[in-house]
């Protein structure tokens, strides 16, 4: 059985895990939210994590999911923007390390 997004059970089990408060999902059903407010949610849902909801891949596997049903979405450009952000940056050495 599928819901209104499309998503199959073990899909919306999996959303639960991932976002047990349904935060992501709201975001996606209110119409004509804006960036600013998907990121408040964003901001909420990643403060709001507890250390057994927290495995590395949650924000990949939330855009995984989302992304491709909701392209133009406010809230998949933020998940973009997370991920961004979240890749590891080559090449920067850390503040005040001594140079070899």
């Amino acid at each position: 059985m599928a819901d209104a997004f499309g998503l199959d059970d073990g899909t919306i089990e999996e959303l639960r895990r991932l976002d047990p408060r349904g935060l992501m999902a709201d975001a996606y059903a209110i119409e004509g939210i804006v960036a600013e407010a998907c990121r408040s949610i964003f901001l909420d849902w990643a403060l709001g994590r507890t250390e057994a909801e927290g495995e590395p891949g949650a924000l990949r596997r939330l855009h995984e999911i989302y992304a491709p049903r909701h392209p133009g979405h406010p809230m998949t450009g933020v998940l973009e923007e997370g991920l961004s952000d979240a890749r590891p940056r080559r090449g920067r050495r850390a503040k005040g390390r001594a140079a070899d």
